[in-house]
């Protein structure tokens, strides 16, 4: 028996517990996307699959709904997928491991994968079950959305006869999307300087940071564990003699860091390296106390080794690295000046890596407003040309805009008002969603998304409400039935 037998909606749930035991973190989709081929061939569904792994399967309309208008149902296959430290599981080979909360369903040690794989599930649960009122049905499953929706981005979408599509990858229950911020990946490329030193290894780790999606969760002030790091060495530099040797955290440029992780090389000068890791605890708790309300969990681990030869940034180096994580745009940028408490432009600085040549920074720009964001990406342009780096922009998606007039959103909202007597909220996400991609490649299509409520996405805290689940499935059957 799974986790989830006896819930409900039971099919839903049990393809959505099947689905978790198929690795599909990013990058990693081949399994996930012939498991999709195969369910439809073994039903005899119509079945496109892409050279980007993307997969289109088609249904005919329930009797009664034969001439209906099709509707396109949409979700994408792959996960953000993380790790607690020291769980024993390769994420690009093994499944998960759910486990239950009172209402809420969880992944032990992992991220769950809610995002988006309740999507899939419930997409397959409609296309098998013969009993659900429904209009021709498109199903789309695309991949590596979490990478800048380079799935969507690359599917042929004239395969596509809908002008009608429910995106089911949003959030929070009761919320109805439509519209949504475009954006890109932007990677600073510093190039570095090594020189050889003899030198004690100081390994400074500050991890247990909140984190959170960095388009709907960068409002809520949780700390970027990579810019934490550079504060914490800056401070540092002015006290102790140091070179920085190598400096990594974060897992996706589109999540808030939760941990970051630096090696300093330290001059072998008595107990000059007990002092700065004395000083490093002070500043770590000051940063502390400065967050408790939003971050309380922030921790420093730290090791040193006896001294050893060694490469470590030349000075000018170290120099200018600090000087890019205390300058370099992220957070907030721009609030909406209509809908006051959405963001409109935003980035997030998610990755940092250390190569043999260079540190390269990874940052996620996001706008509702086409011209702002390229703004926000040019003044990083400035910012590169003054550190001397080298700067590439990819993954470019685009923003979704509101659509006046709009069937979807109409029987949404009706279905609705007859299963819970109330008004859904109807607004907008600073958050990419593959809405904007497909609706700049469909003519007038009429998009709309919605989900059940997740919370900390892309996060080992990851959660999925199951009453939530099981009110947002009666909403898409109650739609599917109203769209005759």
């Amino acid at each position: 028996m799974g986790v989830l037998t006896g819930r409900q909606p039971g099919k839903a749930l049990a393809f959505f517990e099947e689905i978790c035991g198929i690795p599909r973190g990013s990058g990693n989709m081949q399994r996930i996307s012939d498991y999709l081929v195969s369910f439809a061939r073994d039903r005899g569904l119509e079945c496109h699959q892409d050279e980007s792994l993307n997969v289109i399967i088609k249904k005919a309309g329930s009797p009664g709904y034969e001439e209906s208008d099709p509707v396109i149902l949409q979700g994408h296959m792959d996960m953000v997928a993380v790790k607690e430290e020291g769980v024993d599981k390769d994420l690009e080979l093994d499944g998960l491991d759910l486990a239950l909360d009172g209402d809420h369903l969880y992944a032990e040690g992992t991220s769950l994968g809610a995002d988006n794989g309740i999507a899939v599930a419930f997409i397959l649960a409609i296309l098998d079950d013969e009993m659900i009122s429904h209009p021709p049905i498109e199903a789309v499953f695309t991949t590596d959305e979490e990478l800048g929706m380079i799935g969507s981005a690359h599917m042929d979408l004239s395969v596509l006869t809908g002008r009608m599509l429910l995106n089911i990858d949003s959030e929070e229950e009761g919320i109805f999307t439509v519209s949504g911020a475009g954006g890109a990946q932007v990677e600073l490329i510093l190039p570095l300087k090594r020189e050889r030193c003899t030198a004690r290894k100081v390994r400074l780790r500050l991890e247990g940071f909140l984190g959170g999606h960095s388009g709907t969760e960068i409002q809520k002030g949780t700390l970027n564990a990579i810019l934490a790091m550079g504060r914490l060495l800056d401070d540092l530099y002015d006290k102790a003699d140091f070179s920085l040797a190598q400096i990594q955290g974060g897992y996706r440029d589109n999540a808030i860091p939760t941990w970051c992780e630096a090696v300093l090389a330290l001059p072998d000068q008595g107990e000059a390296y007990e002092n700065l890791v004395d000083t490093a605890e002070e500043i770590c708790h000051i940063i502390r106390q400065e967050h408790q309300a939003v971050d309380p969990g922030i921790r420093l681990v730290t090791e040193i080794t006896e001294p050893m030869e060694m490469t470590a940034f030349s000075a000018s180096s170290t120099r200018g690295l600090l000087f890019a994580l205390a300058d370099l745009p992220n957070g907030i940028y721009k609030m909406d000046p209509v809908m006051k408490e959405m963001v409109r432009t935003s980035s997030n600085l998610g990755m940092i890596c250390t190569t043999d040549t260079s540190v390269i920074l990874t940052i996620s720009v996001r706008s509702s407003c086409k011209s702002e964001g390229m703004v926000l990406i040019r003044k990083m342009q400035l910012f590169a040309r003054m550190l001397g780096a080298n700067m590439e922009v990819s993954g470019e998606y685009p923003a979704w805009e509101f659509r006046s007039d709009s069937r979807m959103r109409e029987i949404l909202t009706q279905a609705y008002r007859t299963l819970y007597g109330e008004e859904p909220v109807v607004t907008g996400v600073h958050a990419g969603l593959e809405c904007g991609v497909f609706s700049a490649g469909i003519p007038d299509l009429d998009a709309i998304s919605i989900g059940p409520q997740l919370t900390d996405v892309h996060t080992t805290r990851e959660k999925l409400s199951l009453g939530s689940t099981l009110r947002t499935w009666n909403l898409i059957l109650k739609t599917l039935e109203m769209l005759r």
